[in-house]
C-alpha cells in the first residue's frame, strides 16, 4: 500500500497524498525536472541527461532494467552524474552499471530513487511543494 511508510503521521505534507496516488514512489517528469534543476557538481550546475539521453546510453551499454518506472533511471543518473562523475564514476559505461545497480538493487525496495532524494530534502530543510509535480 502505496501510504505504509508514511503511517506514523497524522497529516501528510499537502498535495503528497495526490502525488503518490497518482505515481507511487516514482519520480514524475516535473519531479525529475525540479531536483535535477537543482544538482551541483564541484564545477557548478550539472548539463543534465534527458529521459531518452538515459535510455538510449543503458541500450548503447547492453543494459536493460528490470525496475525503472515513470523518470526514476532519470534522476539516478543525473544525480550520480552530479555527485560521482569524475571520481568513482568515469565512463557512461560505469554510468550505465551504476544505474542499474540502484534501481535494480536486489535487496533493495521499490521506489528506492524517490524515497532517498525525499529524505534527502527533509534532511536539508528543503520541503517539496507536491503540488506543482502533479
Amino acid at each position: 500500500m502505496i501510504m505504509d511508510r508514511l503511517d506514523t503521521y497524522e497529516q501528510l505534507p499537502s498535495g503528497m497524498r495526490e502525488y503518490l496516488s497518482n505515481y507511487g514512489w516514482h519520480f514524475s517528469k516535473k519531479l525529475c525536472e525540479h531536483a535535477v534543476s537543482k544538482m551541483r557538481d564541484k564545477n557548478g550546475k550539472i548539463s543534465p541527461y534527458t529521459n531518452d539521453q538515459v535510455h538510449q546510453m543503458l541500450k548503447a551499454n547492453g543494459i536493460e532494467l528490470k525496475n525503472d518506472i515513470a523518470y526514476d533511471a532519470c534522476y539516478v543518473a543525473n544525480m550520480a552524474k552530479a555527485d560521482y562523475w569524475g571520481s568513482s564514476i568515469t565512463s557512461d559505461q560505469a554510468l550505465a552499471k551504476f544505474i542499474k545497480d540502484y534501481i535494480d538493487d536486489p535487496d533493495g525496495y521499490e521506489g528506492i530513487p524517490l524515497t532517498r532524494y525525499y529524505a534527502d530534502c527533509i534532511g536539508s530543510g528543503h520541503p517539496l511543494s507536491w503540488e506543482e509535480y502533479l
